[in-house]
């Protein structure tokens, strides 16, 4: 990373001043209080959450909701909100919400060794805010995508640290609570760190088994559910889709070749990260850039996929901004994100019906600039690669292993300390 006056990192990693922590603050508080203020029962999306644990306890199936896709794990999950007044989940979800995501971005930021006191920490969550409207929609409708925007940069916080074993607990926790995560079983394949990985699969799987056994319905998320999901034949949740294989077809793309081609755009976007994973590079980057590949592979032909989605990987790659090869560095990465202005009107699109169009643009452009720059990007420092090795070759024991799995202290390790040094140009 390049830290002289000639480049901005910088310029970015200083100390940021009050004044922009207080804008910071004003435009976090006015979007929580106005969540407050316009939504009951902490929004419309984790209502249909609290409503299926409020229906298991007066004795019914959480699955006769079909909007309800979540595994029966979640249902426990969500008891404890089932039990507290409406009135209490009005104030309490909006600032647990913008809370988790401010966590997120901290744990982001750690991941590439970014002070959290440092202008990009303020400049960076503040863009996210008032200029990414996927931002204000998570926190108004209370998602529980927000686990997986918390839990992403922690785990990969962990694993740079050398604890994959918590890292993958992390992993298995959030899919138990919404499966959005699932996807990352790969980059511990990847890594061949199969006792984590043993943990992504059996948390989440004994959470379910276990919850299903105390519902009604034990075998609800197979037998509606997942057909459900796998149909994709919902009038209202398509509207919102963002992936190709619900977008073309509503521009006359037969269902076969829409569903074909998001596949096939998937099945490369693994082998981008898969060769990310094995290419040079800063260890932060190269875990944030992979983990961004596979994500975003899975929300092409994932079913539903929607706008929000795209905060699970934006906080991860925003905060690799400083690195001089990272894939926040390319214009078409920013140009991906112009369709989420806030307040911009776009012809023809502007009604919330077609707002799927837009989200779809955004999807596909981030997700082929990132799959590009997995291949074909700038690296920097190409010295990095012992210490890549150190993460992504399971037979690196002892402590060589150790120390570069942990992030040891030297340039080869890519933080913000190592790089300030004079005469790293």
């Amino acid at each position: 990373m390049v830290t002289g006056k000639s480049d901005i990192s910088g310029w970015l990693v200083r100390p940021a001043s009050g004044v922009l922590w207080a804008g910071l603050a004003a435009v976090l508080g006015a979007l929580t209080v106005h969540t407050v203020l316009v939504t009951s029962g902490g929004g419309m999306d984790n209502e249909i959450v609290v409503d299926a644990a409020r229906t298991w306890l007066d004795g019914g199936s959480p699955y006769d909701d079909r909007h309800f896709l979540y595994f029966p794990s979640a249902v426990m999950a969500a008891v404890p909100q089932a039990l507290l007044p409406r009135s209490v989940l009005d104030v309490l979800v909006p600032v647990v919400v913008t809370a988790a995501l401010a966590l997120g971005w901290a744990c982001a930021l750690r991941l590439h060794r970014v002070p959290l006191r440092s202008r990009l920490a303020a400049l960076g969550l503040l863009g996210l805010a008032a200029g990414f409207a996927p931002f204000g929609q998570l926190v108004r409708l209370g998602n529980w995508t927000v686990t997986a925007v918390l839990a992403l940069p922690l785990c990969l916080l962990l694993v740079s640290r050398g604890r994959w074993v918590v890292a993958g607990a992390v992993i298995g926790v959030a899919v138990a609570v919404k499966p959005l995560l699932a996807p990352m079983v790969l980059l511990f394949l990847f890594a061949r760190r199969w006792g984590a990985l043993a943990l992504v699969i059996l948390v989440p799987a004994v959470s379910s088994v276990v919850a299903a056994l105390f519902l009604p319905d034990p075998t609800g998320f197979l037998t509606r559910t997942l057909p459900f999901l796998l149909k994709g034949d919902d009038a209202f949740v398509r509207l919102y889709e963002a992936g190709p294989a619900a977008v073309l077809p509503r521009l006359g793309v037969p269902q076969a070749a829409a569903t074909s081609l998001a596949v096939l755009a998937a099945a490369v976007g693994v082998l981008c990260a898969y060769r990310r994973w094995r290419g040079p590079g800063p260890v932060p980057l190269r875990l944030a850039e992979t983990s961004a590949a596979l994500m975003l592979s899975a929300f092409l032909v994932s079913r539903p996929s929607y706008n929000h989605y795209l905060l699970v990987v934006l906080p991860l790659l925003i905060a690799g901004l400083p690195y001089a090869g990272s894939v926040a560095r390319r214009p078409w990465f920013w140009l991906a994100l112009v369709p989420q202005l806030p307040g911009v009107t776009w012809p023809w699109l502007e009604s919330g019906k077609r707002r799927a169009f837009r989200d779809a643009v955004t999807l596909c452009l981030l997700a082929g600039t990132v799959a590009y720059h997995c291949v074909r990007g700038d690296r920097g420092d190409r010295g990095d690669r012992g210490d890549g090795e150190a993460i992504g070759d399971r037979g690196d024991t002892g402590e060589r292993g150790a120390r570069g799995v942990s992030g040891a202290p030297g340039p080869s390790e890519g933080s913000v300390a190592a790089e300030t040094r004079p005469g790293r140009g």
